[in-house]
C-alpha cells in the first residue's frame, strides 16, 4: 500500500515573475495527493476499489511543472552561473523540508506500530536515528534497510523517493542535457514518452505506481517517470507552449482533479486500458493543462490568491504529510472504522497536515532558505 507525492517546482530565480497560474494548480495538486492518500488506507491494497484511483499521478505532474520551471528560471543564466551554482540553489530551495520532513517521520515512527507494516516492530531507536541521517544526505536505502516491509528507499518518510528522481533529472539538465537543441530534446522527450507508455500499459500492474524502491524494476519505474515528463517541460518552456484563455485556472484545476479522481479503467481482466489512460494523462493531458497555466503570468482574483497560498504550502504539504498518513494506515487497517468514522478522521488529519504545512513554511522553511542563500549563494542575473 503505497503512492505517490508532489515534488517542489518553485525555482524562479530573482527579476523573474512566477507563473501564478502555474503555483496554483501545484497547489490543486498538492491537496489532491494528500485526499488519495486519505483514501488509500481503504483500498487494503486492491488499486480496483481506490476512490481518488489516479492520485499518484500527481507527482507524474510535479515533474512537469518543475522541468517547465527550471527551464524557465535557468536556461538564459547558463553565462553567468555553473553546475555547482545551480546546485547549491536546488539544495537550498529543496533540502530544509527534506531535513524536516526526516525529523517529523523519526518522532513518529513510534506511534505507526500496526499489521499493515510488517518489518516496523524490533527496530531500535539508534536505527531509526541512523536511517534519519541518511535520508538527509538522499542516499537511497536497500529493501533490507526498510523499516517497516515497503520496501523504501526513505522509510521514514516515503515520497522522498520522488525528491531524489527530482535531483537525478535536475542533474542531468545541469550537466549536460540543457545543451541539446530543441529537436534533439524533442528526440529525446518522444523516446521517453514511447518508454512511459510501454511501462503503463505492458506492465504488470497496467499503470505507474512505483518508484520507491532499490531495485531494478524501482529504478526502470522512477527514472521513466521523471525522464518524460521533466525534460517534456523544458521543451515546452522552450517552444512557448501555452494557451491563453479566460478561466484558465478554473478550467485547469478542473481537468486535474477528474484526471486524478476518475475511477480504474478495464477491470483486472484488462490492466492495459488503464496504463492507456494513465500514459494519456502523463502525454497529452498534463501537458495541455500546463499550457493553460502558462497562458498568463500575472492574474489576480479571490481564487488565485487561495490557490497561491495553497501552492505556497504544496512542497511544505508533501514533505511532511506523509508520517501522519503512517499512522492513519495503521488505524484504518487495526480498527476498521466505518465510513463515518474514518471520513471525520481523514478531515481532521487532512486540516492538521495543512497547518502543519503553512507552520512549516512560516517559521523554518523560509527563514531557512533565506539563511542558506546569504550563505552558500553568489548573485547571478
Amino acid at each position: 500500500m503505497k503512492s505517490d507525492a508532489a515534488t517542489s517546482t518553485d525555482a524562479i530565480g530573482p527579476g523573474k515573475n512566477h507563473y501564478v497560474i502555474l503555483d496554483g494548480l501545484r497547489g490543486v495538486a498538492a491537496l489532491m495527493v494528500v485526499i488519495f492518500h486519505l483514501f488509500e488506507p481503504f483500498s487494503f491494497g486492491d488499486p480496483q476499489r481506490q476512490i481518488v484511483n489516479h492520485g499518484y499521478l500527481a507527482v507524474d505532474f510535479f515533474f512537469l511543472l518543475s522541468g517547465f520551471v527550471i527551464a524557465y528560471a535557468y536556461d538564459d543564466r547558463w553565462g553567468d552561473m555553473s553546475v555547482g551554482d545551480f546546485i547549491r540553489r536546488r539544495i537550498v530551495r529543496l533540502h530544509p523540508m527534506v531535513v524536516l520532513g526526516g525529523v517529523f517521520g523519526a518522532l513518529l515512527f513510534a506511534f505507526q506500530t500496526s499489521s499493515a507494516f510488517p518489518k516496523i516492530e524490533g527496530n531500535s531507536a539508534g536505527y531509526v536515528i541512523a536511517v534519519m541521517l541518511l535520508g538527509f544526505t538522499m542516499i537511497p536505502l536497500p529493501k533490507s534497510a526498510d523499516l517497516r516491509g515497503w520496501d523504501e528507499i526513505y522509510p521514514l518518510n516515503g515520497p522522498q523517493w520522488s525528491l531524489f528522481y527530482e535531483y537525478v533529472a535536475n542533474i542531468l539538465y545541469a550537466i549536460g542535457l540543457r545543451r541539446l537543441s530543441n529537436r534533439a530534446m524533442a528526440t529525446l522527450v518522444a523516446a521517453a514518452a514511447l518508454a512511459l507508455l510501454h511501462l503503463a500499459v505492458f506492465g504488470p500492474r497496467g499503470d505507474l505506481i512505483g518508484g520507491w524502491a532499490l531495485d531494478f524494476n524501482g529504478i526502470r519505474i522512477g527514472l521513466s517517470r521523471v525522464i518524460f515528463p521533466f525534460f517534456a517541460g523544458v521543451l515546452m518552456k522552450r517552444l512557448g507552449a501555452r494557451i491563453r484563455i479566460r478561466h484558465a485556472f478554473a478550467i485547469g484545476s478542473l481537468l486535474l482533479v477528474a484526471a486524478l479522481s476518475l475511477p480504474r479503467f478495464g477491470g483486472p481482466d484488462h490492466l492495459w486500458l488503464n496504463g492507456i489512460y494513465e500514459a494519456g494523462c502523463v502525454i497529452l493531458v498534463f501537458p495541455l493543462i500546463v499550457a493553460l497555466g502558462a497562458g498568463q503570468k500575472t492574474v489576480d482574483g479571490a481564487s488565485v490568491r487561495v490557490a497561491r497560498f495553497f501552492g505556497d504550502l504544496s512542497f511544505p504539504l508533501y514533505i511532511t504529510h506523509f508520517p501522519l498518513i503512517y499512522i492513519y494506515t495503521a488505524w484504518v487497517t487495526d480498527a476498521r472504522p466505518g465510513a463515518a468514522e474514518g471520513t471525520l478522521v481523514g478531515v481532521a488529519l487532512l486540516f492538521t497536515a495543512v497547518t502543519i504545512a503553512y507552520v512549516s513554511l512560516r517559521f523554518y522553511d523560509a527563514p531557512a532558505r533565506a539563511w542558506l542563500a546569504s550563505r552558500l549563494l553568489r548573485r547571478t542575473r
